[in-house]
């Protein structure tokens, strides 16, 4: 039997997810940020700052956004003196990080369209490498964090944010019912688009609870793993070491 993998609730060829995939982030990336406020009530950026406290971007470093397009996590970064290169598979989403970027006068970034799964970047040569909501809509995870471990140094540091599974009795009731019922009618009411919204909630409940992600950067040859959850773990910081 041919290979499958999940794009939410279904399970297709990985070579439809990715196209799907690229669709969905086409079609939401002019909205995405307006999108992020509005679903999370504008607790995203709060949780950005403190992704960004976590990673301790250094002056002079060279740090890897992957799946960054919109460049909130690379404005950050950026901020504190590292040398950021912003990538993601998406040319719509980086688009709309250049456009930004544009509009803040921001210059210094490195906005490079990379497939997270098989990087052209040289082995060795990031210090830190960040993946803020972006690792569960990969095709295959395993090989972004083999990817990820290439292209650190050694003694770099891996730090991803994303969505989890809530263990706060009751509020994981709450927050099923809002992902699947009112995150795709926000999706159609503000960004014209339920279906993709629709996914990317079903995306969320498919993706590795934390522990089981904790094992996959451990597979991929990282030390010191470590996870943070907030609220609960309705959202996760995880991070590891190549030492």
């Amino acid at each position: 039997m041919s290979e499958t993998v999940s794009f939410g609730y279904e399970e297709v060829t990985p070579e439809e997810k990715t196209e799907r995939v690229g669709a969905v982030f086409s079609s939401v990336a002019a909205k995405y940020d307006v999108m992020n406020d509005a679903m999370s009530g504008g607790m995203h950026r709060l949780w950005k700052d403190k992704f960004v406290r976590r990673v301790k971007p250094q002056p002079g470093e060279a740090i890897l956004d992957m799946a960054g397009g919109t460049g909130d996590i690379a404005f950050r970064m950026a901020a504190r003196g590292a040398s950021v290169t912003v990538s993601d598979i998406n040319q719509d989403m980086l688009d709309v990080g250049i456009e930004r970027a544009m509009e803040r006068g921001i210059d210094d970034l490195v906005w490079s369209r990379q497939n997270a799964e098989e990087m052209s970047f040289s082995s060795r040569i990031f210090d830190a490498y960040t993946i803020v909501f972006g690792i569960r809509n990969v095709t295959h995870i395993d090989k972004a964090l083999a990817e990820a471990y290439r292209v650190l140094k050694h003694g770099g540091r891996f730090y991803c944010m994303e969505f989890s599974t809530t263990e706060w009795p009751g509020f994981k009731e709450v927050y099923d019912l809002y992902s699947h019922k009112v995150m795709p009618k926000m999706g159609k009411l503000i960004a014209g688009d339920e279906e993709s919204y629709r996914y990317l909630a079903e995306s969320i409940r498919r993706f590795p609870k934390m522990p089981e992600f904790e094992r996959m950067i451990r597979a991929a040859g990282f030390s010191q793993t470590r996870v943070e959850p907030i609220l609960g773990g309705a959202v996760a910081i995880h991070s590891g070491w190549k030492i």
